[in-house]
């Protein structure tokens, strides 16, 4: 079977807050991936019901559906649930995590956080796609 690029992996950022968003769609870009755009929970599960990312990063803290929520929607779809899913958010206590990998995420990254290290640990979960 031919290989992927990172080209034809999707990617969907969920984030509320535009800063973050701009700078994580021109990082993912930057390294070669196919960007969607979620400014809150409503958008994603729009998105979610159009495509199928091969990744989405999920922020928790958002004002209609919560990150957790869109985890637990992507784990329970046939169609999504395959992909892997990573919680970046600014919630950092032991509860919030634990709660995040229970709902199925394949990774939590606490905010701030590093680019490098980020792009790092996506090449490392989409690695065996491309």
């Amino acid at each position: 079977m031919k290989q992927m690029s990172k080209l034809n992996l999707k990617i969907l950022l969920v984030d509320d807050d535009p800063n973050i968003l701009m700078s994580l769609e021109f990082l993912m870009r930057k390294n070669g991936y196919d960007v969607l755009i979620a400014r809150n929970g409503s958008e994603a599960l729009e998105l979610l019901n159009e495509n199928t990312p091969a990744l989405t990063i999920l922020d928790i803290m958002m004002p209609d559906v919560p990150g957790y929520e869109l985890c637990e929607y992507i784990r329970q779809s046939e169609k999504l649930k395959h992909g892997k899913v990573v919680f970046l958010s600014a919630k950092t206590k032991s509860d919030d995590i634990q709660r995040g990998y229970e709902l199925g995420a394949d990774l939590y990254i606490t905010k701030p956080f590093s680019t490098k290290e980020l792009v790092k640990k996506i090449d490392e979960l989409l690695a065996n796609q491309f």
